[in-house]
């Protein structure tokens, strides 16, 4: 897609936001494709288990002690532990820990994670309102992640700019959905989506410098937009062109260089819903193509001592995500997330990238490090620079020989998808690792989500998450 302004479309006229509001304000649980329904089940079922996984990613823990020094009562959950706290704070607690292993899900063409945002809005708008039966749930949780797709297919060069889409978007998304939640007409959902996007922000920079606030991101979205949602269910009025206005989305965050229809083509028939992927590896999505290549390299028996340098060559977006030589002496998670040579290194030395790829002693570890050394990420011009999945590898060995390599789709995506037994084996990983949970709690809460549909509240599913077992 061209970035020029010259060839972007018109911007859309006044009433584009109140007339996409409507739209899915409309939607009810009986206009949903079977498959839309399955599909958000099993990834509320995956963004469960990446949460309890999260209980024990550095802060956390610091987050939940701060958030609850100040609450001790409330009408929703923080997950982790298990405390009642309001909703904003609930969604702001679940949301970051969704997204702190980075192991939650993506839009891979969006490049938006979105149900660590969508998900704790809605659960806290559910506990909230009270008697939501789990049709209800998936119904809202499907218009919240559908309208955070399209934000961010329409805003391509969201990153480019500066801006975390995830957050950014993601803040209108989930008021949107958590409105959808209450009941809302097109009209509250509009405010709703107005009143988020008066607090909209998320940039990148916590992600360049790899700070732990990184991960905050999506709670910070889910926190602003449960509030927008409930304040404009109590009659506060937000912009109502907070999208096509001249200081909306489309013009004030993207300069005009946005593409409209992705959000309104097809809206409410046609479903980007099915187009996410799930995470098989805990880290930056930008590494997972590099990562399922040096898996392929180690299985195919390349001898480490053998490889003199490798070359980690990727496109523009990808490379700025994760550029760099591996900094071990930091020995920090979010480095080791989003450094493209640790990830490689890692997947050579031990034939695996999981949880325990991430934690202290694998990141000190002095073999993978001295192995990163001898890689470096490329910016490769002839690579897309959006496309989040192709990669290429350049291996030079000791003995003479040059392998290359070139991979154009990422496992997990809608080409190469885990299948219903790899996420469930991911689940039980992750509840496992954050919580101690056992198979019987594991299976409680899997069984719980994957039949929410028949579910008459909602607050059992809240019930089935294992609290931390010490």
């Amino acid at each position: 897609m061209s970035e020029h302004p010259s060839r972007q479309p018109a911007l859309p006229a006044d009433g584009f936001t109140r007339d996409v509001c409507r739209t899915l304000a409309a939607v009810r649980y009986e206009d949903l494709p079977r498959e839309v329904v399955e599909r958000v089940k099993l990834f509320l079922l995956d963004t469960l288990g990446v949460l309890a996984g999260g209980a024990k990613a550095p802060g956390i823990d610091i987050l939940i002690r701060r958030l609850t020094a100040w609450e001790s009562q409330g009408t929703a959950t923080i997950l982790v532990g298990k405390k009642k706290v309001s909703p904003p704070t609930a969604a702001l607690a679940n949301g970051a820990a969704a997204h702190a292993l980075d192991f939650d899900d993506q839009h891979d063409p969006a490049r938006i994670h979105s149900y660590c945002v969508i998900a704790p809005a809605v659960l806290a708008a559910a506990e909230d309102k009270g008697d939501v039966g789990g049709r209800e749930l998936i119904t809202a949780i499907a218009v919240g992640v559908e309208l955070h797709a399209r934000l961010g297919l329409a805003c391509p060069g969201s990153i480019g700019r500066g801006w975390l889409p995830t957050v950014a978007m993601g803040t209108l998304a989930g008021a949107v959905g958590a409105a959808r939640l209450l009941g809302l007409d097109g009209d509250g959902c509009t405010n709703a989506l107005g009143v988020a996007y008066h607090q909209a922000g998320g940039n990148i920079q916590a992600r360049d410098d790899q700070a732990l606030s990184k991960r905050l991101g999506p709670g910070f979205a889910a926190r602003s937009g449960v509030l927008a949602a409930f304040l404009a269910k109590d009659g506060i009025t937000g912009a109502t062109r907070a999208l096509e206005g001249k200081g909306g989305v489309f013009r004030l965050f993207e300069r005009g260089e946005v593409s409209p229809d992705e959000v309104t083509k097809g809206l409410g028939t046609d479903w980007r819903v099915l187009e996410f992927s799930l995470k098989p590896y805990p880290s930056c999505r930008c590494n997972h193509t590099v990562i399922s290549m040096g898996l392929e390299l180690r299985a195919e028996g390349i001898r480490l001592d053998n490889i003199e340098h490798l070359e980690i060559r990727l496109g523009r977006d990808n490379y700025e995500a994760v550029f760099g030589p591996y900094q071990v002496e930091r020995a920090a998670q979010v480095h080791g997330q989003f450094n493209a040579c640790y990830n490689l290194a890692r997947a050579l030395t031990d034939g695996r990238v999981d949880l325990q790829s991430f934690q202290p002693a694998a990141l000190k570890d002095p073999n993978v490090a001295a192995l990163a050394r001898r890689m470096e990420t490329v910016l490769d011009p002839e690579l897309p620079e959006k496309a989040p999945a192709p990669a290429r590898l350049r291996v030079k060995l000791k003995d003479g020989r040059t392998i290359d390599r070139r991979k154009d789709t990422m496992i997990g995506s809608p080409a190469e998808p885990l299948t219903e037994k790899d996420v469930l084996e991911k689940f039980a990983s992750c509840l496992a690792f954050g919580l101690g949970a056992s198979k019987t709690a594991i299976d409680r809460l899997a069984e719980a989500a994957l039949n929410l549909e028949k579910m008459n509240d909602v607050s059992a599913l809240i019930q089935a998450f294992p609290n931390v077992e010490r």
